[in-house]
């Protein structure tokens, strides 16, 4: 759910009114730190948004290794079809491989995605699948899902793991 940044600030609201009830001598600070994220928040879905839309909307179709993505596609307008489901535990199968090759010949898919918690190996077995039948498809980059960046990266805090997924995502299908 966190790819729901509406649903983020809820999580991020949520925080703060329990922080607050365990430790109410710092209440105010908490609230006033919740306020300062929660406008930086909105300054993010506002620039996704932005981004997004100079992305045809026909082209906006997310192809990942497993369904991480689907309240970001609901949110912001992508058809998202993940390779092996919401389980990052099972196996794609040729039937599932082919199935999606086909998906992605007949949408004339630009790129598809590895994501930093599943092996790169399936996507790669997707784009050879394409690529044997006359077919080019590019990786467009790898995407966070499960989890953020470095600690002490950009990608490393939500705004900036947000940001990166969006920009690569939109780059790589523009």
């Amino acid at each position: 759910m966190w790819f729901n940044i509406q649903y983020f600030k809820q999580f991020a609201t949520e925080v703060v009114s329990t922080l607050s009830r365990k430790d109410p001598q710092n209440a105010k600070s908490y609230e006033a730190n919740a306020q300062n994220y929660l406008a930086q928040l909105d300054e993010l879905e506002a620039e996704i948004k932005a981004t997004i839309a100079t992305l045809p909307a026909e082209k906006r179709i997310l192809v990942t290794a497993h369904d991480a993505f689907n309240y970001f596609g609901k949110s912001y307008g992508f058809e998202v079809v993940g390779l092996q489901g919401l389980s990052t535990a099972t196996e794609a199968g040729v039937k599932d491989v082919q199935r999606l090759s086909q998906f992605i010949i007949d949408n004339k898919v630009k790129a598809i995605f590895v994501e930093s918690s599943v092996p790169r190996r399936t996507i790669e077995a997707l784009q050879a699948a394409v690529q044997s039948r006359g077919q080019e498809v590019v990786i467009g980059g790898s995407l966070y899902s499960d989890a953020l960046g470095n600690a002490g990266s950009v990608e490393g805090t939500y705004i900036g793991m947000f940001k990166y997924n969006v920009t690569t995502i939109v780059e790589a299908l523009k």
